[in-house]
């Protein structure tokens, strides 16, 4: 997966998977699946109120 320097020296992937404005079957699914075909870079925040379903979709992947 191809990753870019950050300024602090960390890598961040440069694609990654949206959380925002999905429901929380459609977040579960996306993130589980997301996963298996090798992402590592969720976009998710408190904010967006679906962290219980992105935790989810992790635990399952």
């Amino acid at each position: 997966m191809e990753t870019i320097r950050l300024n602090n020296g960390n890598t961040c992937p440069v694609i990654g998977i949206g959380t925002f404005m999905l429901s929380p079957a459609d977040v579960e699914n996306s993130v589980r699946e997301a996963l298996k075909m090798g992402y590592r870079f969720i976009d998710t925040a408190n904010a967006y109120v679906n962290d219980l379903a992105v935790g989810r979709g992790m635990k399952e992947s």
